[in-house]
């Protein structure tokens, strides 16, 4: 089995586009604070795995450059393209099976508790034999996928954003013969209601906004 990718979607945290559900509660500019705070974390939990793999941020909402200047060198910057949800994913995993790698491992950023640990358990079952791994995420959506060959058809005919993603996909695993192994169910932040859920050291403290190059796209992506 070959080498494996952390595939990580992502948007430039721009206020008014980063979060627009938190913004009642946050205001524009504490909403994509916190978003970028949520977006790091992320990053950083694939930094501290055990084993060494690669990251490649899929991103929208800002030019490259921009994006490297928040996050820095060490990932694979690749621009997500037009189009839903289930398009997008599958242009990212089946860009990373197509780059040789034998695990890929997919996730957004909204997911706080999704942490080395768990990413570690995911591919550790993936190279055990594993065909699929999913982390159900409260609100009936997944937090995390990971596949060991590209399945383009289990991205389609998901009513995505809907509290059905995880019961469709699944119910797309099973006509494709494959059998999920199930990480805990943990809550995406994407609610006012799921502020509530938040470690204490991302409870926002300020409506301040990230401190963040000014130059980015006003092109809005739906979020992963």
């Amino acid at each position: 089995m070959g080498p494996a990718c952390v595939l990580v979607l992502a948007r430039y945290p721009t206020p008014g586009q980063a979060k627009t559900r938190l913004i009642p509660a946050l205001g524009p500019a504490g909403a994509a604070h916190l978003y970028q705070r949520l977006a790091e974390g992320m990053i950083a939990q694939v930094r501290a795995m055990d084993a060494a793999v690669d990251i490649a941020l899929w991103y929208c909402g800002a030019s490259e450059a921009a994006m490297r200047t928040w996050l820095g060198d060490g990932l694979i910057y690749c621009s997500q393209p037009e189009g839903d949800l289930g398009y997008r994913l599958t242009t990212a995993v089946d860009w990373a099976f197509a780059q040789g790698y034998g695990i890929v491992l997919v996730s957004g950023t909204d997911c706080p508790g999704l942490d080395a640990a768990l990413l570690n358990q995911s591919l550790a079952t993936l190279a055990n034999g594993a065909d699929l791994v999913l982390g159900p995420a409260q609100d009936g959506g997944y937090y995390l996928l990971g596949l060991t060959a590209p399945q383009p058809e289990l991205f389609q005919d998901i009513a995505w954003s809907t509290s059905a993603v995880l019961a469709q996909t699944v119910a797309q695993a099973q006509r494709l013969h494959l059998t999920p192994t199930y990480l805990p169910t943990l809550t995406d932040i994407d609610t006012p209601e799921d502020l509530a859920h938040l470690p204490s050291s991302l409870r926002p403290s300020s409506p301040s906004g990230p401190n963040l190059p000014s130059s980015v796209s006003t092109d809005p992506c739906p979020g992963p």
